[in-house]
This record gives structure tokens, sequence and C-alpha cells, in this order.
């Protein structure tokens, strides 16, 4: 009995040592989950240092409101121009690459056949026949007036040289077409290849040409795009049509470069919406940048209207899922992360909806996603174990 009594003892308290771990387990647990719901952080001082770690506070600044759009950089039809020949050829040389800048009159190519020769042997044959033509009918003005000539040898001589100066203007329009100056032209410069040169000042946006390749009269060389009114064709929905105006300020990016800002002006709205009830707006840049190239994809913000906001630093506003915070110092390195709701983002400052729980409290200000790195690690660690 008195064994018996000893096993039945050494299983109550075996029992109850079990239980006492699984309270504590079970609280331990729970004060670990209370800290993780509240995301509260300390950091070392080497981390707070590595951090680079600045605090600061909310405050007041007027802000504007800005609607996000999203368009393409674009010219007038009148400011594109496709370089073509009247006469084909083959492509001698050219030395373009798309996004060059060329100058109204530069030679960007050069072109042989020989018809070119042709005509310009057709245009000296001819001033050679007309100066011919010429002195026969003076020589038969003269003849007449002494009466020593014929009205129909006058007539005839007339009718010929006439004709020949007309034949004579017509080539040295053909010639002026093919970039040959026909008043310098003499026995000795006849050439087989002709200069292409650029009818504006502007940059290459596309070569449709190889050199040695067979160019058509109708055949597009280069297209070329004449700057002076490069524009950015915005894409706005109904919705937000009206609260648009003339003049208003956008500031717009690509993707490629998002750190890179051109600013504009609203300089005409639309009145026509397509079938996506959508219209265009569109916008001049207040500087020229010759990376601007028409038909390149551009994100925008239009601003609005101007308000009073309380705001943060836009770098102390932090996401983790899908949700902003900012961390809010508790004490020494203490840290503990809120959530917030971020309104407009200008000029490099986030307005703060609910500011109210961010009064008279330092938050951070810059480092705040290194310290939401923190976070991320220590989470990490807990799902590993």
């Amino acid at each position: 009995m008195r064994y018996i009594g000893l096993i039945l003892l050494l299983l109550v308290l075996q029992s109850l040592g079990c239980k006492n771990k699984e309270e504590t387990k079970e609280e331990g647990s729970s004060q670990a989950s209370e800290v993780k719901e509240l995301d509260i952080i300390s950091l070392s001082d080497a981390q707070m240092k590595n951090a680079n770690v600045e605090l600061g506070g909310i405050e007041q600044r007027t802000i504007s409101s800005t609607i996000k759009v999203f368009g393409k950089v674009d010219v007038p039809p009148q400011n594109l121009v496709s370089v073509s020949m009247p006469l084909g050829g083959y492509l001698k040389s050219t030395k373009l690459l798309p996004g060059m800048h060329i100058a109204k009159g530069e030679i960007i190519a050069s072109m042989e056949d020989q018809q070119y020769i042709q005509l310009q042997q057709d245009y000296l044959t001819t001033k050679a026949q007309m100066i011919s033509l010429e002195k026969a009918y003076d020589r038969q003005v003269k003849l007449n007036e002494n009466k020593a000539g014929s009205d129909k040898a006058l007539q005839e001589a007339e009718a010929a040289y006439k004709s020949a100066r007309i034949t004579l203007r017509s080539l040295e329009e053909r010639l002026h077409l093919i970039n040959i100056n026909a008043g310098k032209l003499e026995e000795a410069t006849i050439s087989r290849s002709i200069p292409v040169l650029s009818p504006i000042n502007g940059f290459v946006s596309k070569v449709n040409v190889n050199v040695g390749k067979y160019i058509n009269a109708t055949e597009v060389l280069f297209e070329l795009v004449n700057p002076d009114d490069i524009h950015l064709n915005l894409t706005v929905f109904e919705k937000d049509l009206d609260k648009l105006t003339i003049g208003q300020k956008v500031v717009a990016f690509n993707n490629s470069h998002p750190e890179k800002k051109y600013e504009g002006d609203i300089i005409l709205i639309s009145k026509n919406l397509d079938s996506a009830h959508t219209a265009e707006v569109h916008c001049h840049f207040d500087n020229y940048d010759h990376t601007l190239m028409p038909g390149m994809y551009m994100n925008a913000q239009i601003s609005l209207n101007l308000t009073q906001a309380s705001v943060v630093p836009s770098d102390a506003v932090v996401m983790k899922g899908e949700k902003n915070y900012v961390f809010v110092h508790q004490q020494q390195n203490i840290f503990q992360l809120i959530p917030v709701d971020a309104g407009e983002t200008d000029n490099g400052y986030t307005q703060i909806k609910n500011d109210q729980m961010l009064e008279e409290k330092e938050i951070v200000i810059k480092g705040a996603y290194a310290i939401l790195m923190e976070i991320s690690k220590g989470e990490d660690n807990e799902e590993v174990e």
C-alpha cells in the first residue's frame, strides 16, 4: 500500500508540473503575441547608427492636391518631317542614328546614281545650246531690222531660243530638287553623287535605310523631329476634367528614370471624349530636354488647389503589407510602428489625415525603412524557429 501511495503522489506532482509548464508557455506566447501586435522594436546603439535615424514631428504645411494621370510625349504633325529624294538612287553614306541632333542644311547622307549624271549633262548641254540659239535669235533680229531677213526665220529662231530657255529653267529646278546648285555647275564639277540635306533644326527620330540600298523616289530615308513645339499629351478621365484649368502645373516622369522630373503647364483641354470616357490634355514643358522623344510614355501629376495640412517628410512613411505606418519614438532606442492614413504627397512631404494621434510625439523622419527591415528580420527569425 505504501508503494502504491508513493506512485500516486509522483503522478500527481508530474501532472501539476506539466500544467505549470503549459501555462508558462501559453503566457509567454501571449506576451510575445502582444509585443508583436504592438510592433515595438528596440534597437542597439550600433543599429541606430547604421540606420542613421533622425527624429522630428508632424508639422503644418501648404500642399497641393494632385491627380495622377498618364500620357506620352508628342509633337504636332507639322513638326514631323519625312526626308526623301525625288529621284531614286543608291545610298552611298550616312552617319545618322536615332536621337542625333542635326542642323538645317547639314549634309545627313549622300546618294549616287547614273541619272544624276544624265541630269547634269542635259542641263549643261541645253545651256550650251541656248547660248547658241540666243546668238542666232539676236542675228535674226538684226537682219529683220535691216530688212535682210524674213519674219518666218525670226519667228523660228525666237521659238527655238525660248524653248531652250524653258528647258534649261526646268532642268535647273530639277537639279535644285536633288541639292545641286545649277549656277555653280560646270563640265569639271559633274558628279555621280548628290548630298541629302536636313530641312530643319532638330533630331533624328527614325533611320529607315542602310548604306548600299537602292532608294526609290517615294521611299522615306529618315524621319526628323522639330522639337520647338514638343509637348506632353495626357489622358484624363471624364470625372477629373472639371478639376482642370489652363495654366495648372504638371510634373511628369517616365518609369525608366522616375527621379528625373519634367515640369510644365496645361495649355489645352480637349472637349472630345473617346469610348473610354477620357479626353486629351495638352501640356507644354517649361524647358526642352533632348532626352524627351516623341512617343515616350510618361506618368504625370497635375497640381490642383492648395490646402493647409498636417504633414511629415515622405521618408517617414513606410508601407508594410497594404498599410502605411510611421515609427513613434517611445524611449531611448525603442520605437512603435503606428498605422496612419496617408493623403497627398507634395514636394517631399506626405499628408497625415489622422494627425491627432501624432500630436506632440517624436517620429522617425529619416531611417524609417532601415528600422522596418530590422522588424522584418525579427519576423523571419521567428518563422525559422
